[in-house]
């Protein structure tokens, strides 16, 4: 998911990150054994956090600590692994990443995690928006299970060059003007394929399902597929029924090229003119740049997108109580989701700040985007993201969206009746929510 943009942060930034930091290279206590001698700590994460040079920076100042990441490619292939991780006790990294739509799931497992309230966390809520440091917290508060690395304000990305084939305009004020509701958007999509036939308006109908399901639900109810009680309510929730009515009008318009995100056909879309636009938040452009190429730079830009705010991603790291390292471990996490810490991961992969320090910070607030035809990026995610409003996700949420997005991508396949669409997503729903 999130891929790169990589760049070195400053000598006088390294210095920033490690002051103040504990120094992990002491005695760890009882509940992680002895760190007195050289320690490995292993990173689990998906996509691209931004982490490199932070890695670096830590070793530097904590000789003794070594720091090995194991990496996938998107959460799809990440969440067996940390599951089967969980489920045996054994496996996992000293830190794991924990994305908003599995977070709920561990958050019912809190007793297999360290509580980062005992190794300093009780001192940083400060580094975080609020919302984001409370979904951190289990509910009675007792608890720190992560800490929050980014958010995902949500923009919406496009192709320059084919809009000026289509006489549409260019500039990103102006495009954000012809989209202020989804329908608007949809409405410009059927005039660019017509200019356009041979590239279709979006990649494919997931993007648009899990970014209004998010805006409808943080301007509604505040929940989506399930309520706060964790109670399935995917067939009476309104803003659930109006995101995949929104999706499923794409669908039905032929105006998507059928795609999941993150696939390999659509990484190699990226390449090709398949498509016109992408539902892209903040840590989107990294991947854009990765598979879109050097034939990409400039021909992408970002605007604002239909409907107003909304955010789609996000993660929290943790500490399993499987690490042998449990204090290093602690400090690790500390150390990378720190506002300076945070600073460098944006630097490095577009992935912005859940820190209100890091996110005022001019590395961040007046960050421009070479790739994106020198789009003020910092500002623009900046903006959105102060407007996010958050939404409560079940320990199954990710499984109801997945089997939800396979239907929608059916019926532009000509595999499901569009009458019979809703009625399938509820009965899709309710299998992956037992």
């Amino acid at each position: 998911m999130r891929a790169i943009m990589r760049r070195g942060l400053s000598t006088a930034m390294a210095a920033v990150l490690v002051g103040g930091l504990a120094v992990a290279c002491g005695d760890d206590d009882d509940k992680g054994g002895s760190d007195s001698g050289p320690v490995e700590l292993t990173v689990d994460v998906f996509g691209e956090p931004g982490y490199d040079a932070l890695y670096k920076q830590y070793e530097q100042s904590h000789p003794n600590v070594k720091i090995k990441q194991r990496k996938v490619s998107t959460l799809d292939e990440y969440k067996p692994r940390i599951q089967q991780w969980m489920a045996t006790g054994s496996g996992a990294g000293d830190v794991v990443m924990l994305e908003e739509g599995i977070l709920p799931l561990y958050m019912q497992q809190k007793a297999k995690f360290l509580d980062l309230f005992d190794y300093g966390g009780k001192d940083l809520e400060k580094n975080f928006l609020p919302w984001k440091w409370q979904a951190g917290v289990t509910p009675d508060g007792k608890q720190l299970i992560g800490l929050g690395t980014d958010v995902g304000p949500l923009a919406m990305c496009y192709r320059t060059d084919l809009f000026k084939k289509a006489g549409l305009p260019t500039d990103r004020a102006e495009v954000g003007k012809l989209w202020p509701t989804w329908d608007a958007f949809l409405s410009t999509g059927q005039k660019f394929q017509d200019k356009v036939p041979g590239t279709k308006w979006l990649d494919g109908p997931t993007a648009v399902f899990r970014a209004t399901v998010l805006q409808n639900a943080g301007s509604g109810p505040g929940y989506s597929f399930f309520d706060k009680s964790e109670n399935l309510v995917f067939d009476s929730n309104p803003a659930v029924k109006q995101a995949f009515d929104t999706s499923l009008k794409f669908e039905t318009s032929k105006l998507t090229s059928d795609m999941s995100i993150f696939t390999p056909p659509w990484q190699t879309a990226l390449k090709r003119d398949t498509f016109a636009t992408l539902p892209c938040p903040s840590w989107m452009l990294g991947g854009i740049e990765e598979f879109s190429g050097p034939s990409g730079k400039g021909k992408w830009d970002v605007a604002t997108t239909p409907g107003g705010s909304g955010y789609w991603g996000g993660s929290w790291l943790a500490v399993p109580k499987q690490t042998k390292h449990a204090k290093a471990a602690a400090e690790l996490a500390e150390f990378l989701t720190s506002p300076e810490g945070q600073v460098g991961a944006f630097k490095a992969a577009n992935v912005f700040p859940s820190s209100p320090q890091a996110a005022q910070d001019p590395a961040v607030a007046g960050a421009k985007s070479a790739y994106f035809n020198d789009a003020p990026i910092g500002q623009i995610f900046g903006q959105l993201v102060a407007a996010v409003k958050p939404v409560h996700l079940g320990p199954k949420n990710e499984d109801v969206r997945a089997a939800v997005e396979n239907v929608l991508i059916s019926v532009g396949q000509g595999r499901q009746k569009p009458d019979e669409a809703w009625t399938k997503s509820v009965d899709e729903a309710k299998k992956a929510a037992r």
